[in-house]
């Protein structure tokens, strides 16, 4: 009996340390913010796998949560910031492209202006 005891005890243990908390609302919340500042960066136009991956992933971690699949929808979450940061610097980098380009592109009409006003032989 006493050792019957100690085995409910150990298993009760053992089931205790196995059972992994759910993510945290706060982290839910923190992934989905980072979801929406990627959308309002343009990430939908400039980086729109990353931002499916990352809506993806969001889905796919709730899901896991409602099977009690907490490691899976841990490492989901995680994922899904992953994508959405990844989402808004692709985003940044393509607008500075098109900056760079617009700015490329008034330095040759500039340039055809000088040419025009002072000749072909000036030289930028």
């Amino acid at each position: 009996m006493k050792h019957m005891r100690v085995l409910i005890i150990l298993f009760a243990i053992v089931l205790a340390a196995c059972a992994t908390p759910g993510p945290s609302e706060d982290i839910f919340a923190s992934a989905q913010q980072a979801v929406e500042q990627a959308e309002a960066a343009g990430g939908e136009e400039y980086a729109p796998v990353e931002m499916r991956f990352a809506k993806e992933k969001l889905t796919e971690a709730r899901e896991g949560v409602e099977k009690r699949q907490n490691d899976v929808a841990s490492y989901l979450i995680e994922q899904a910031e992953i994508n959405a940061e990844l989402a808004i610097a692709k985003s940044a980098a393509a607008k500075q492209r098109n900056k760079v380009s617009e700015l490329r592109r008034a330095v040759e009409v500039l340039e055809e202006d000088l040419k025009a006003t002072y000749g072909e032989d000036f030289q930028p």
